[in-house]
């Protein structure tokens, strides 16, 4: 699932990839942060967001999920790309309700298995 600010136009490469995007940005109303990562973790979805809120509201509130990815600071030309290759990378660690942070050249793995970071992605 994407996040609202995150930009739609992220669906197609996504979708072309194999994988099974909706936009909240189609969405008629914008349900909150709360209710979004809710609809997200019913449908058993990854969150994809560039909102840093995600995090505390799984880490520090302890509210379920199915894994959030955060982009901080990738430009959009890259976001689609670094979107597949953390997924193919850590893929597997997102259901078990980790938090991965993508930023240029680092990854930071928290919750799952682990709290980790990587050098490069």
């Amino acid at each position: 699932m994407l996040d609202s600010c995150v930009s739609g136009a992220l669906k197609m490469p996504l979708t072309d990839a194999g994988h099974d995007v909706i936009w909240s940005g189609d969405w008629t109303n914008d349900p909150g942060d709360e209710e979004i990562l809710a609809r997200a973790h019913a449908e058993q979805r990854v969150l994809i967001t560039l909102d840093k809120d995600f995090g505390e509201l799984a880490i520090v509130r302890g509210i379920p999920h199915s894994g959030i990815v955060r982009l901080a600071g990738i430009r959009l030309a890259a976001q689609a790309d670094a979107i597949k290759r953390v997924l193919e990378l850590y893929g597997d660690q997102l259901p078990e309700a980790a938090v991965v942070t993508v930023e240029p050249g680092r990854v930071r793995v928290r919750g799952a298995s682990a709290d980790s970071d990587k050098d490069r992605y």
